[in-house]
């Protein structure tokens, strides 16, 4: 199963307040065991939402939606795409990180969606071409 474990914001990581070195080691550390373990496919830190921008559907029209973003909570501050056995394997990983803010933080976890879970509607040609452009990716 692949699971995309998200870092939350802070009202920190929102400021562009960077981590300490020490926190960047710990980081590399649990990184390193991750990717010793098969469980690490990717992951990244993101700038804050003032850097981003979201483009907003209505119809056929699009918006540009300039950030900062207000609702820091819900904001992502970096993530990860995991691949683990269960659920319940990934809390256990997630529960070993450090903690990847100063003070209070939160990581959510959410499981990606694979082919089958698409059901009938994911035809053998949209499955052909989804390996096709995972092939084309290096990701298959």
């Amino acid at each position: 199963m692949r699971f995309m474990v998200i870092v939350k914001a802070t009202a920190d990581s929102e400021a562009g307040v960077m981590p300490s070195e020490e926190l960047l080691a710990a980081m590399g550390q649990y990184n390193e065991e991750l990717v010793a373990a098969g469980v690490m496919q990717a992951g990244e830190g993101l700038h804050p939402s003032s850097k981003g921008v979201r483009v907003k559907f209505s119809g056929s029209q699009r918006s540009v939606v300039d950030g900062p973003f207000m609702e820091t909570k819900e904001l992502i501050a970096g993530f990860w795409l995991w691949e683990v056995e269960s659920l319940q394997a990934c809390i256990e990983w997630v529960k070993r990180c450090p903690n990847p803010m100063p003070g209070d933080s939160e990581i959510e976890i959410r499981q990606i969606f694979e082919a089958e879970d698409f059901g009938a509607e994911f035809t053998p040609e949209l499955r052909e071409q989804e390996e096709r452009l995972r092939v084309q990716m290096g990701k298959s």
